[in-house]
């Protein structure tokens, strides 16, 4: 993929699926600004990458002040990956409300922030876009999965309405849904689980890679399933 130049801001850019991400887009020629709340490692540091730690995606002066670090470092930005997010499993009877806050913060409200602070300096001049992670469980959830499910159904709603709004503007908005994400944690919770059936993070890093790149000018407002084998 070629992504010669691209400026790319991507949170929750430290874990998992996110430093996987910022390998595969500065592999293909990105720059790239790496927005996270845990914090940076200057051991990681290099050409082409920005490392922007302790930042509260759920509040927006941080956000805001994040953003404007972001776009002025490399003059702009032409692409926003939104990855910064978590999951709670837990039955209705059993759970709380604060269960529902949790995941509605952490997965829409950050979404949310994030695209208001960035889209000032999302370029005007050439085609810009932003990626947002849902889940296959927006579309079918399972058991235990209620308040993770309809906070990521608010993520792909988010994606088609801003789709809509920013259409023929020279901005696309698109996201994945991935079944269960091949990362540690996630081994660690479903020890007995296959994980052959997982998505990697580097193959759901190429469909975001292509979603960012001019490739995809065509596409907006798609959801797009990467199921794996599951």
């Amino acid at each position: 993929m070629n992504l010669d130049g691209l400026r790319i801001a991507i949170t929750g850019a430290f874990g998992g699926l996110g430093s996987q991400v910022v390998e595969s887009v500065l592999s293909s020629g990105a720059r790239v600004i790496a927005i996270d709340y845990a914090p940076a490692d200057p051991a990681r540091d290099r050409d082409n990458l920005l490392q922007l730690g302790g930042v509260d995606l759920t509040s927006e002066d941080s956000a805001r002040q994040a953003f404007q670090t972001a776009g002025t470092h490399f003059g702009g930005l032409d692409a926003l990956v939104n990855i910064a997010g978590g999951f709670v499993w837990e039955t209705f009877a059993d759970g709380s409300l604060a269960s529902w806050d949790k995941m509605y913060n952490i997965n829409v409200k950050t979404a949310v922030i994030s695209c208001s602070a960035a889209l000032p300096f999302l370029s005007k001049e050439k085609s810009s876009s932003i990626v947002n992670i849902s889940a296959l469980g927006s579309v079918q959830a399972g058991l235990g999965m209620a308040p993770y499910a309809a906070s990521k159904a608010g993520v792909s709603k988010l994606t088609e309405s801003l789709a809509e709004e920013f259409k023929g503007k020279g901005l696309r908005v698109n996201a994945v849904m991935p079944s269960i994400i091949d990362t540690a944690i996630n081994r660690k919770d479903m020890p007995d689980a296959d994980f052959s059936t997982w998505v990697s993070p580097a193959e759901l890093a190429n469909v975001i890679s292509f979603l960012v790149s001019p490739q995809a000018s065509a596409i907006t407002g798609a959801v797009i399933p990467v199921v794996g084998r599951v």
